[in-house]
């Protein structure tokens, strides 16, 4: 325990996000690395990057720690504690859980024995998840107190809708979290507030239908989402679902507010490229308005205008700042949302996409676009990643295959707003040892902006 009675860093979390933003600067990045859709036949790892500006291997990848098979397609990743179980001093931020989307395996690895050289710790078989709860397809992690759920994309023969898997702290499969899915369709991410006992999950598709690559015209054919679901949280059911239409095209990433007491919650349509805005009313009714719209552009090798494609959002640990990637335009945003439903453009970089507005950064390009991101507890540094999904990747990116994917930063100004590439960390996954992969998610070994919840 720290002196005031808050969780130090290597705990499950901190008292408050408040707590959280004072916490240390990160010194090391985990970073899921791919092989799948490269042709190359290794295996997914989990790469440790050197983020300590003072050391002499900074924005380098320090160790790989190799996943035991080929083709997991590793994607999000989740701590089995957090800040949602910050009360209980027992508990560690020990185990970084690794699932892989095509295999179903779920990787439980060590980081707290040595954080600059993880290690594989335990499996959990997909065929075993598959058996015992007719769940596959893996998501997105998030600790439950002692426990940890996980949102899965579809059945054992990957089709929707999917549901959610409830693990112990000891790693075993308890069974299925969910009691009622009430017509949801399908199943992407999710973020729960239990002052207000709620979980909002969002959409994406049967894995069978995203899996093989992207087809416009399943989308019009209502095989991709267009829904976000409010869950009755104790009971485990889903108590609403609201349809979103031509504004809601497959929402992806769902983000509650950091503060506890707020109702405040966003989600990005990726394909609709908006952001969707929830809050409850003074009548306890819950209020859905969209606050920001990505305009297409036209591009003259597309036959329609291109979508921005918004992949990720995330708000800073204070609440004040939402950011957001546009992965085929190329930019990244922040907003300031002080006021929630009108937020207010503070920054904007171009890094990769397709309209080529994006500047060489001291010898440096990203392949692809900007994908998933994740900012430091301070909210100054917002690192990129470039890689959404391999046949996706290889869809609208090709040199992504022979180049392999990156990571750059971003420097933000908390005070003012603004952000500026920094031109001192670029991490080149195109020059691995076993030949170019792609980078996709990253965590922090003392927990970040996307997988703290507080109670």
């Amino acid at each position: 325990m720290a002196d005031n009675g808050e969780m130090e860093c290597c705990g499950p979390g901190y008292a408050s996000p408040q707590a959280a933003m004072q916490g240390p600067r990160e010194t090391v990045l985990y970073t899921v690395a791919l092989y799948i859709g490269t042709g190359i036949q290794k295996p997914d790892y989990l790469a440790t990057i050197d983020a300590d500006p003072d050391s002499p291997t900074y924005s380098q990848v320090i160790s790989r720690l190799e996943m035991p098979g080929i083709g997991d397609e590793l994607h999000h990743l989740g701590w089995n504690a957090c800040s949602s179980c910050h009360h209980d001093p027992t508990k560690e931020r020990r185990y970084l859980i690794a699932p892989g989307v095509r295999s179903s395996n779920l990787h439980i690895i060590d980081c707290a024995t040595d954080p600059r050289n993880p290690r594989l710790h335990k499996v959990i078989s997909g065929d075993e998840i598959k058996e015992k709860t007719n769940l596959s397809a893996p998501h997105t992690v998030h600790c439950l107190g002692p426990d940890i759920i996980i949102s899965m994309l579809g059945d054992a023969k990957g089709e929707a809708p999917g549901g959610f898997l409830h693990i112990n702290e000891d790693f075993e499969i308890v069974g299925r979290w969910d009691t009622d899915l009430k017509g949801m369709k399908f199943n992407y991410d999710f973020w729960y507030q239990p002052r207000h006992n709620v979980m909002v999950s969002s959409e994406w598709a049967a894995p069978n239908t995203f899996m093989p690559g992207f087809d416009l015209e399943e989308v019009g054919h209502l095989k991709y989402g267009r829904e976000i679901h409010f869950w009755n949280f104790e009971e485990r059911r889903v108590e609403n679902s609201v349809y979103l239409g031509e504004d809601g095209l497959v929402p992806l990433e769902v983000r509650f507010h950091h503060d506890p007491a707020s109702s405040h919650g966003f989600v990005g349509a990726a394909l609709s490229s908006n952001i969707i805005h929830w809050y409850k009313d003074g009548a306890g009714e819950w209020v859905i308005e969209k606050i920001i719209d990505v305009e297409n552009q036209r591009h003259p090798e597309w036959p329609i205008p291109v979508p921005g494609l918004i992949s990720v959002i995330l708000l800073s640990l204070d609440d004040r700042f939402l950011y957001f990637c546009n992965w085929l335009h190329g930019d990244v945003r922040q907003y300031d949302i002080t006021d929630p439903s009108n937020p207010v453009l503070t920054g904007q970089v171009w890094m990769g996409g397709l309209l080529g507005k994006a500047p060489e950064v001291h010898g440096h390009r990203m392949t692809a676009g900007p994908q998933m991101i994740q900012l430091s507890l301070d909210g100054t540094r917002l690192y990129v990643t470039s890689s959404l999904f391999s046949t996706w990747d290889n869809q609208f990116y090709p040199e992504i295959r022979e180049k392999g994917g990156n990571m750059m930063m971003i420097d933000c100004d908390t005070e003012k707003g603004g952000m500026s590439i920094n031109p001192d960390f670029f991490v080149d996954f195109g020059n691995e040892p076993n030949g170019p992969s792609r980078c996709h998610e990253t965590r922090y070994p003392g927990g970040d902006c996307t997988s703290d919840i507080w109670v």
